[in-house]
């Protein structure tokens, strides 16, 4: 599948799963907008990815309305339209519910749900006046499941489902489809940071943390990659009609079945 011509803002790209999809439409023809919070990262990042023809980087706190309507306008004034929004910006925390401090739970679904809205608020203008786009979202295997200490993150994955759902009615008649990408457990920075912390908090091993609570769950015990989310997201980011939109696709070796 092809992107030629097409423009692509991903948030949180300068690393992880948003670098690797901004990386997978610029193979496949598109230009790409590296927003995130660490300007000089999402610079570096833009660089990787070839010239100010191709990539450019933009600095955008997804949970400041300023930020994020002053990122889609750098995009515009860059590249004239945008497609494709990535809402991909995340973070997680981790505690029981009894000890989650009220400002981190606020903090995670600012990010997650107000990052997600704000984005596709600023986006849509643009693509309801074009007739096309495609909104992707990025969800988790825990906008279907749940694991202990991850109220917050469980409570805005589930979250960013209905409003991709909700998305694809108001967008179909501008021609602009809604979806959400669930990957499992993918071996990023944020994934490797919540190893310690929940041997922490649960009482075991690192070890027994990705055996049993991580991957016990999937079909061969291996972590989903970086690679194979990008994949995904070119599939939705490419595909020529509103027959494959409201729906969420769960990326995770078997851990979730629908």
């Amino acid at each position: 599948m092809e992107l030629d011509g097409k423009v692509a803002l991903v948030t949180g790209a300068a690393s992880g799963i948003g670098h690797a999809t901004a990386k997978r439409y610029v193979e496949a023809g598109a230009r790409a907008v590296i927003a995130d919070l660490n300007i000089d990262a999402a610079k570096s990042a833009a660089a990787q990815l070839g010239n100010e023809k191709t990539a450019i980087a933009v600095a955008m706190d997804v949970t400041k309305e300023d930020e994020v309507n002053a990122g889609v306008a750098a995009t515009i004034a860059a590249f004239g339209k945008v497609d494709i929004l990535v809402s991909n910006a995340g973070i997680q925390i981790v505690h029981p519910i009894e000890e989650f401090p009220f400002e981190q739970w606020k903090k995670l679904l600012a990010i997650h749900l107000d990052g997600a809205f704000l984005t596709t608020k600023a986006c849509v203008k643009h693509m309801y006046k074009q007739g096309s786009g495609s909104l992707i979202y990025m969800g988790s295997v825990h906008s279907h499941e749940a694991s202990a200490l991850k109220s917050a993150y469980v409570a805005a994955k589930h979250g960013m489902l209905g409003l991709a759902r909700t998305m694809a009615k108001e967008g179909a008649e501008h021609g602009v489809r809604a979806n959400t990408i669930c990957p499992g457990f993918v071996r990023t920075p944020l994934v490797d940071k919540q190893i310690p912390q929940q041997a922490e908090e649960l009482g075991i091993s690192e070890e027994r943390v990705v055996k049993e609570v991580m991957l016990g769950e999937t079909v061969d015990q291996e972590f989903t990659m970086v690679s194979d989310i990008a994949e995904i997201a070119l599939l939705l980011a490419a595909f020529k009609t509103n027959a494959l939109t409201g729906e969420s696709i769960i990326v995770s070796h078997g851990w979730h079945m629908n």
